[in-house]
């Protein structure tokens, strides 16, 4: 078949896929959220921790328990990875070195999952599943339980509750995680993704030498992995590992579930408002920014001249035979439009403006549809900027959903869009302000460049992906980027729950004839063009100074 072609089926036949999940998984996840019921399993869990399931918190106390929590298991991975060496299926690993576990710890507590080593020779089994793919389950609930408070916001009036963290976190991972996890962990076993305990095997090739071939409890790990919009991977190449996904069937199965949960919380949040419309017209920004991207992708790797087609006669370079381009390009593209960063080809191998849309990607915030949880509140707190920017234009007072959009809301609205940018900005001009720093760099001009400001953009959006050609294995860039993905995760969350809070005390605003409709076309392409001159545009130096020079240049 045409490969085109192929990537063209490949993709229409994803496109029916979420969309056939968007309903029932987005009317799933809004039950679970919103259900009186506990259940059987889950009371025992209150129980333990001593939480009153029917008791809600304001929203400074929902946000204490979510930095309590997150504090907690920063702590717990980091002691674990440093006494590996002593534990169970440890495989003979030395313990995790002190900077190396520290970034560890940070990047899988913060949904990142950015990786400075090579996790077949650094982690054992037990690290492996009891600490780095437990924090994979744990931090995407986390994103869903966020986004529910925003939501709830919008919901209750006169009131400064906003729910009940442990509740939201312990049935999210129960009735939505947990159960999904398991059934499509068994369809990656049965598509011949690894899963074992064994330590590395030594093989005899064809040619008489020899082989070894790593195991490990590869497929349950990847499906959350991808299904909570995680990244990382079992092995250093990530996505790209046979054992990870040996086919294109599984290629395509880890990219629907990169994207279904986040597609779906749209739906989910019509449902809680009360108007789905409002879902649809969300649901409609995320997916024509992720048209767009998978399109522009595509063709750039295809078609555009650059560092890898002159080298290698084709853009190939850096990519699976077994996956081709089309395969790969939506890969990437769905990966850095989410915060996943799980690849399945070495995006420091794109042509420059293949490259260049990876980072503009997490330059939107990932809203497209984002991480999960993550990409929701990012993309709603867009729109509530819109609502403000379309009650200027007219004189008349900002309302999104009943709710008056006051000096208040806007000040945490604005503080929420300007600090992903600043961690990104200021921690790139400091990187290149150090020689030291500067020598990680293995490509110099405008490449080299592309590569420091993919790593911050990468870390700061919790994303995980990255740029090959950086070397970012020494203590400052373990120390520093670390320090950007805790900021880029919980500063943001600071300011979402405090609007979540700030809507929920006010009282309903009934809608009249002047009320901005914010569920129609008018409202879906006003909302595309603040996501993009808001937000996307605040890169725009940057990237000039990087991919689109180097893409510019023959």
């Amino acid at each position: 078949m045409n490969p085109t072609l192929a990537g063209f089926l490949q993709a229409l036949l994803l496109v029916a896929a979420l969309a056939a999940s968007y309903r029932p998984l987005g009317d799933y996840i809004a039950r679970i959220l919103t259900g009186p019921r506990h259940l059987r399993v889950e009371r025992p869990l209150y129980k333990l921790i001593g939480v009153d399931p029917a008791a809600d918190q304001t929203w400074y106390a929902y946000l204490r328990s979510v930095l309590a929590f997150s504090a907690i298991s920063v702590l717990f991975l980091y002691l674990f990875q440093r006494i590996q060496n002593h534990l169970w299926l440890s495989l003979g690993f030395p313990a995790v070195p002190a900077p190396t576990a520290w970034n560890t710890a940070a990047s899988f507590v913060t949904n990142t999952n950015w990786q400075s080593y090579s996790g077949e020779q650094t982690m054992g089994h037990l690290v492996q599943m009891a600490g780095l793919a437990v924090q994979n389950f744990l931090s995407a609930a986390v994103g869903i339980a966020v986004v529910a408070t925003l939501i709830r916001g919008f919901t209750r009036t006169e009131t400064d509750r906003v729910g009940n963290f442990w509740v939201d976190l312990t049935r999210l991972l129960v009735r939505l995680l947990l159960p999904v996890s398991l059934v499509f962990a068994v369809v990656l076993v049965a598509s011949g993704v690894v899963e074992n305990l064994h330590a590395a095997q030594t093989i005899h090739t064809i040619a008489g030498g020899t082989q070894s071939l790593p195991g490990g409890p590869v497929a349950s790990q990847e499906v959350i992995k991808e299904l909570g919009t995680n990244g990382g991977g079992f092995y250093n190449a990530n996505s790209a590992h046979p054992f990870e996904n040996p086919t294109a069937w599984t290629n395509w199965l880890e990219i629907y579930l990169l994207l279904v949960i986040s597609f779906a919380l749209p739906r989910t949040f019509g449902r809680m408002v009360g108007d789905n419309r409002q879902g649809y017209a969300i649901v409609s920004v995320m997916t024509l920014y992720w048209v767009v991207s998978a399109s522009l992708m595509t063709f750039f790797e295809w078609q555009h001249h650059g560092t890898a087609l002159q080298a290698a006669g084709g853009a190939m370079e850096g990519k699976e035979v077994r996956l081709g381009i089309a395969a790969s390009s939506l890969f990437a593209s769905s990966t850095t439009l989410t915060s996943t960063g799980a690849v399945n080809a070495a995006h420091d191998s794109l042509t420059p403006l293949g490259g260049g849309i990876a980072v503009f990607d997490m330059m939107l915030g990932e809203i497209a549809p984002g991480g999960t949880g993550s990409g929701l509140y990012g993309i709603l707190v867009l729109a509530i900027v819109t609502v403000f920017v379309a009650g200027l234009m007219v004189g008349r007072t900002p309302e999104y959903l009943g709710k008056k959009l006051s000096a208040r809301e806007m000040k945490f609205a604005s503080l929420y869009i300007l600090t992903t940018p600043a961690i990104v900005l200021i921690g790139t001009g400091v990187a290149m302000s150090f020689k030291a720093e500067r020598a990680a760099m293995l490509n110099s001009g405008a490449h080299g460049f592309t590569e420091v400001l993919y790593a911050f953009t990468s870390a700061a959006n919790n994303n995980g992906s990255a740029f090959a050609g950086l070397t970012v294995t020494s203590d400052w860039w373990n120390t520093t980027l670390g320090l950007v993905m805790l900021f880029g995760r919980f500063l943001p969350m600071v300011f979402v729950l405090a609007l979540a809070g700030s809507l929920a005390r006010q009282k309903p605003i009934p809608s009249t004839a002047g009320t901005l409709h914010t569920h129609d076309p008018l409202f879906v392409g006003m909302l595309s063009g603040v996501v993009l001159i808001v937000v996307g545009l605040t890169y725009f130096p940057a990237l000039a100074l990087g991919p689109l020079a180097e893409g510019l240049h023959k």
